[in-house]
């Protein structure tokens, strides 16, 4: 019973990902359609980013009250209405009414099914689930090419994954009764939910949210900038920087799945200083004068260090801040990824229009070396705490 709900969370992982790429791959149709700038995709994913920081932050009391399971499920059903929404709205406005639901559903579920994997499984499952994230959303960009070069519309695209959404909402239902089963080792938990101020009294944690808003800032700028950098900086051919810049994302995947292989040897912490040496590495390679060959290598390298990080952080939570409190933390960590996501990749957009592209390596790299940083420090406190 525990291993096929472990393959419905891989499933969940998969479908996790998936609308998560689909604006950016449909949306240089979808503007013209509908009769918008290109810049407005920015206010699309502010919204859907909002309102997943709001459920992340609620998702503590949503469990506590449910259960894991129903709130998975409800927020997967939630994030079909919204993908349909989309596919139905007849203009912006409407799109900007679907970003609503759109984001509360995927970070309830995204802190959710987090919080469960940390508590019942081990560091590879861990990362090979982050794996399944990522290809997710290596997958949807392609159902939204398809529906594009067929001429279906970009609405389709949004329909298919919709559909893929409303199956997987009939297999959580029916697989609730597996979300009962509780490991031997598992702590019961108290009904009450925590405070903020309660948590972030907690030891580690300021570090903690620190660390996963750095890593989710340099990620996404890291990812959306890539392929600019290369072409304005470096004088890279479009389609070699486009195909470099993928090639990062790739990184992580095929990184995540290595890091599952030998996480639990390694544990945690050791995991997170590989992962911190190897990015180091990647970006030292974009960023010192050597031929372009390096960049490209460096940013591929660059990604596969990053693939450890954020599903170690989050696999740690329970060990250094309780079963009883780690859904509340990770919910404020979701919501301080969602914070560096949104509004790191555009503050480069800023600098870079200003200053120069040029600044991209030391941009990641400030982030980079604060992620490593306050992750030494929280590190320190940790082992006082345990002596």
């Amino acid at each position: 019973m525990f291993s096929l709900l472990l393959v419905i969370i891989y499933l969940a992982f998969i479908s996790l990902g998936l609308p998560d790429s689909l604006i950016g791959a449909g949306w240089p149709a979808m503007h013209v359609q509908l009769g918008v700038p290109t810049a407005y995709a920015g206010i699309i994913t502010m919204l859907i980013s909002a309102d997943t920081i709001i459920s992340s932050l609620l998702s503590d009391r949503l469990t506590r009250r449910f259960g894991a399971g129903r709130v998975t499920a409800a927020s997967v059903a939630t994030t079909a209405l919204a993908l349909f929404g989309f596919s139905l709205s007849p203009s912006f406005i409407w799109l900007c009414v679907w970003a609503v639901p759109y984001g509360l559903g995927a970070g309830a579920v995204d802190a959710a099914l987090n919080n469960y994997v940390a508590l019942h499984y081990a560091g590879r499952q861990m990362n090979w689930l982050h794996c399944f994230w990522g290809l997710g959303a290596a997958i949807s960009p392609n159902v939204m090419s398809f529906a594009l070069t067929h001429q279906l519309g970009w609405q389709s695209g949004y329909r298919i994954i919709g559909i893929v959404q409303v199956a997987l909402t009939v297999i959580l239902v029916f697989s609730l009764p597996l979300w009962a089963h509780r490991s031997p080792t598992e702590t019961q938990v108290p009904t009450t939910a925590l405070r903020l101020p309660a948590l972030l009294r907690l030891r580690g944690l300021p570090q903690a949210l620190i660390a996963f808003l750095a890593y989710c800032a340099l990620e996404g700028t890291a990812g959306i900038w890539a392929a600019s950098y290369l072409v304005q900086a470096r004088a890279v051919s479009v389609t070699t920087a486009a195909r470099f810049a993928a090639l990062f994302y790739i990184g992580i995947t095929v990184g995540r799945f290595l890091s599952g292989i030998i996480a639990d040897r390694l544990g945690d912490r050791r995991m997170l200083g590989l992962g911190t040496a190897i990015m180091l590495a990647g970006v030292a390679l974009i960023l010192l004068p050597l031929p372009v060959s390096f960049a490209l290598v460096g940013l591929v390298v660059f990604g596969v260090g990053c693939a450890p990080i954020y599903p170690t952080i989050i696999h740690e939570t329970p060990t250094n801040f309780g079963a009883d409190r780690s859904q509340a933390v990770i919910g404020l960590q979701m919501a301080a990824a969602y914070v560096g996501s949104t509004f790191a990749p555009p503050l480069f957009g800023l600098l870079a229009s200003v200053a120069t592209i040029r600044l991209y390596p030391v941009y990641i790299l400030a982030f980079t070396l604060l992620m490593g940083g306050v992750l030494l420090w929280q590190t320190r406190l940790l082992h006082l705490k345990a002596r």
